[in-house]
């Protein structure tokens, strides 16, 4: 099967992506991108249910299963070490291989396991949600959470290949789908403008998860992150750009304890207040703002966090891993398809945004 594109990093550590229908029971696929080493699918108690016995049967060697339980909060420290233990205790070598199948916690935390365990095995990326297919999948950020903030304990490592079956899509809750078009929305805002008109156009097809609408945002996605990671991979520049929204995302998953906000919902939130931030610090105009804000209206997406503590807000957002000597950079949008990293905001303007956001 010939891949949908390539993830350029150079140094043999290019990798490709796959996307189709049904294909995550493909035995040629598997076979070229697993090269037949001993495998271990890592997985939740959600996902394995469904998609487990489709992988496992594609291997050509009987793969050992871990699962860890589902959702957000579970993406720690204690899950990591609870996946090595398992893993040592299967026998899993350094010329073994592990699949990460599910969403994006089963992807961090997988690829984190990856790069640390005998000092690094490799891991293909089998994500299950729109969220994890356009973006955590792709770029080789792995993580877990801290108390302090999300995403503060991982590496830079790349998966030897993403297999994205748009099949998967069809058993997600709406809300789960949903949440994930937060970030293709993201991707209009931050590189194509042309996207961005293609979501104002098409929301009934992609919210009836109209297969063709389904394939061209999930490509056109990993095409934009594909694009910006091969710039820069450990984000020293414009990588940055994909965290629009993110700081402010970030903080209100923290405040609300990893479980009243979905990932996707707390980013829509963000990407509002960066828009309006942006309007406050004359670098978009108000209509700019207008149309962010009424696209995520559209697919159903939140705008408000409510009743959070302002000063709390603002001090999560100190622990976000953007800080740079104790400075907040942010990413604000100029227009639909242009945005830029900005430091100095004044922090008026900034308590202003938190402060209408938290009221409502």
């Amino acid at each position: 099967m010939k891949p949908a594109l390539i993830v350029e990093l150079g140094d043999h550590r290019s990798y490709p992506i796959y996307i189709g229908s049904g294909i995550l029971g493909d035995r040629e696929l598997w076979a070229e991108i697993s090269q037949n080493r001993h495998a271990a699918i890592v997985s939740n108690e959600t996902v394995m249910p469904l998609y487990g016995n489709n992988v496992a049967q594609a291997l050509t060697r009987k793969p050992g299963v871990v699962s860890i339980p589902d959702g957000e909060e579970y993406k720690t420290l204690t899950t990591y070490g609870k996946l090595m233990d398992e893993l040592l205790a299967q026998k899993l070598d350094r010329s073994s291989v592990l699949i990460a199948l599910g969403g994006g916690v089963v992807g961090d935390i997988t690829g984190f396991v990856a790069a640390s365990y005998y000092r690094g095995v490799p891991y293909i990326q089998v994500p299950t949600t729109l969220l994890a297919q356009v973006d955590s999948a792709v770029g080789g950020k792995t993580a877990v959470n801290h108390a302090r903030g999300k995403n503060l304990i991982g590496a830079f490592y790349q998966p030897s290949a993403v297999v994205i079956d748009v099949d998967t899509l069809a058993s997600l809750p709406q809300s789960i789908y949903v949440e994930g078009l937060a970030e293709v929305i993201k991707y209009g805002i931050i590189a194509d403008a042309k996207l961005f008109e293609w979501l104002e156009d098409n929301v009934e097809a992609v919210l009836r998860r109209d297969a063709a609408a389904l394939e061209y945002i999930i490509q056109r996605s990993c095409e934009i992150k594909a694009e910006v990671v091969a710039e820069d991979e450990q984000e020293q520049g414009r990588r940055a750009i994909l965290n629009y929204g993110h700081t402010f995302g970030h903080a209100i998953e923290n405040l609300s304890g990893y479980g009243q906000f979905l990932h996707g919902e707390a980013v829509s939130i963000g990407m509002r207040l960066a828009a309006e931030l942006s309007c406050k610090m004359n670098l978009a105009g108000f209509e700019v703002s207008q149309r962010i804000t009424k696209l995520l209206s559209k697919y159903g997406l939140p705008l408000h966090c409510g009743p959070i503590d302002v000063q709390h807000f603002r001090d999560a957002m100190s622990q976000d891993k953007k800080v740079v000597d104790g400075q907040l950079r942010f990413i604000l949008v100029r227009e639909i398809g242009s945005v830029e990293v900005v430091e100095n905001v004044p922090e008026q303007l900034l308590m202003e945004c938190l402060s209408a956001s938290a009221a409502v």
